[in-house]
């Protein structure tokens, strides 16, 4: 009887450490590891662009810096950083900012004004090379002073005139197509600028 009073008494204790146990766990997560992430979109904003790209250049250059280390003007060490840049330059023109007029009793299409050229220059830099020496350091001060150089060298290589120049024949290129197709419907186009060549005008 004492024993059978001791066993039931051993697992009345087991069952109330098991309930302990798991209360705990579910109150404090003992054992187990929570993540949470809170996202949050700030803007959400999508904007239509109605731009024409007339030309594009890319360049790729390489350019080496030395740095040198002097004690009373005499060479001690020296290291050297070679970068490689690829420069992209893009012409576009925002169309809404071009003006025309149609007019549909006379079948003209009167050009007023022309959008004026917008030129993007990005240049993206690589390190290629690092020779650092022992008593001359290269530091990331150094690193981003050559990075800056040659994104300043590979801008000033970019002729905008010339890109603008080009960029502004590729353009009436580009409207002389867009024209075929008021001609195709007897439209005469007047040009008010004086800076459009459409053939058969």
């Amino acid at each position: 009887m004492k024993n059978n009073k001791l066993i039931l008494s051993f697992v009345a204790g087991i069952i109330v450490m098991l309930f302990l146990f798991f209360g705990l766990k579910s109150c404090f997560n003992l054992g187990g590891k929570t993540e949470k992430s809170d996202y949050y979109i700030l803007t959400n904003q999508i904007s239509k662009m109605n731009k024409m790209v007339v030309l594009e250049q890319n360049i790729s250059s390489m350019q080496k810096t030395k740095m040198g280390y002097e004690v009373l003007g005499n060479e001690v060490s020296s290291n050297s950083i070679i970068t490689y840049t690829k420069t992209n330059a893009q012409v576009s023109y925002d169309l809404n900012k071009m003006k025309i007029e149609v007019d549909s009793i006379n079948k003209k299409l009167i050009i007023r004004e022309l959008p004026s050229a917008d030129i993007r220059i990005t240049p993206s830099v690589e390190i290629q090379s690092l020779d650092d020496s022992f008593f001359n350091r290269i530091s990331e001060k150094d690193i981003r002073n050559v990075t800056q150089k040659a994104k300043e060298t590979a801008i000033k290589a970019i002729d905008e005139n010339r890109l603008r120049n080009e960029g502004r024949k590729q353009l009436m290129e580009n409207l002389n197509n867009i024209f075929v197709l008021a001609k195709a419907l007897n439209y005469t186009i007047d040009d008010k600028t004086g800076q459009l060549n459409i053939v058969g005008l």
